[in-house]
């Protein structure tokens, strides 16, 4: 075989070596990802069944609720249109409190409760997590645009 025919087997072999690896790599970080929902879509049942995720929104006012144990609370979290049951077993932020923005890691369960396996608050006054945020803003929206449509123009 020509050494040229040696350097190309060479490339050829060490490019799909390449490939295979980063294939692999993909494989186990889209495995890891925790996608982000707002209520309205895990509502809608765009969130996943068997795989943890987050949600996040804002705590609903007078929705908290404790247990007897003292780590066992029961809340709500809306985007301003959906809301979903969320139940935490833990230690909550100090800055967790009805009205404010938070971002919760779990699953939900065949009932639609959220079970949390992790509640973030947000850190200072102003901030806001991107998701929050995000699904706040689409959400405002959508009420915006049904209210322009009247349900005359609808049919």
């Amino acid at each position: 075989m020509k050494s040229r025919h040696k350097r190309m087997v060479f490339i050829v072999v060490g490019l799909a070596a390449l490939g295979g690896a980063v294939a692999l790599i993909m494989n186990a970080l889209q495995s890891n990802i925790n996608h982000f929902f707002s209520p309205t879509e895990v509502i809608a049942n765009a969130a996943p069944k068997d795989r943890s995720f987050r949600l996040g929104g804002l705590v609903v006012e007078e929705s908290v609720k404790r247990e007897d144990d003292g780590l066992t609370v029961h809340f709500q979290v809306t985007d301003n249109v959906e809301r979903v049951p969320v139940t935490f077993t833990g230690i909550l932020p100090d800055l967790f409190r009805e009205g404010e923005g938070v971002v919760a890691q779990g699953k939900i369960t065949d009932d639609g409760v959220f079970m949390a396996d992790e509640v973030l608050a947000k850190h200072d006054e102003t901030y806001m997590p991107p998701e929050v945020a995000e699904a706040l803003e689409k959400s405002e929206q959508a009420k915006k645009l049904e209210a322009t449509v009247s349900p005359a123009e609808g049919i």
